[in-house]
This record gives C-alpha cells, sequence and structure tokens, in this order.
C-alpha cells in the first residue's frame, strides 16, 4: 500500500499565495502519473492538475497561470504552488497517485486531504 500525506493548506486572504506538499510512502513502489483534484463544499471532486513521471505537466482551465505543478522524483513527492488565490478555489485539496507497487500490481491512492480557505 503506498500511503500520501498532504501538508500546507490553511486559511489565507484572497490574492496570495500558497504552496502544498505531498508525499508518497510504503514499500518498494514507482510512480507514474501524480495529479492534485479538490473539492468545493457541494460540488465533485475536480481535477487541479497533474504531472508525469518526466515532468509533463498539465492544469485545469480555471487555475492555468496561477497554479503550478511539480514533482520530486527523489523524494516521491508532488508540489501545488498556487498564488493569486481566489475565494472560488477555497476547497479540500487532495493528493493523488498511480503507479506500481512492489508486487507489480498497480495502485491508485489517495491522500487524506487538506483544506484551502481563501477569505478575507
Amino acid at each position: 500500500q503506498v500511503q500520501l500525506v498532504e501538508s500546507g493548506g490553511g486559511l489565507v486572504q484572497p490574492g496570495v499565495s500558497l504552496r502544498l506538499s505531498c508525499a508518497a510512502s510504503g514499500r518498494s513502489f514507482s510512480i507514474n502519473a501524480m495529479a492534485w483534484y479538490r473539492q468545493a463544499p457541494g460540488k465533485q471532486r475536480e481535477l487541479v492538475a497533474t504531472i508525469t513521471s518526466d515532468g509533463k505537466s498539465n492544469g485545469a482551465g480555471s487555475v492555468k497561470g496561477r497554479f503550478t505543478i511539480s514533482r520530486d522524483n527523489a523524494k516521491n513527492a508532488v508540489y501545488l504552488q498556487m498564488s493569486n488565490l481566489k475565494p472560488e478555489d477555497t476547497a479540500v485539496y487532495y493528493c493523488n497517485a498511480r503507479g506500481r507497487n512492489w508486487s507489480g500490481s498497480d495502485f491508485d491512492s489517495w491522500g487524506q486531504g487538506t483544506q484551502v480557505t481563501v477569505s478575507s
């Protein structure tokens, strides 16, 4: 089992920046794609950004130009740098990782989520 732990959420004012981190741990595994999702109250979970093992990234239209996803393969970590935050960015942010574990089986793991609240 691959565990993901997010950190970096909090309460911030509109216009500021925030960086989320997510670290994966577990018995021998390899990660292919990593991603950030978010779920606002009363809404479905939505994809924010993805990044492949070779660093190719893509972001949702609502965050392009404001959010940047990056990863550190040596640390099995993924980050989400969020700038110019807006109240509509308020949500629980979840980290996701897909890859292959020590037994050769595919995995699709989720973190527990970290709350980001943007409010004045």
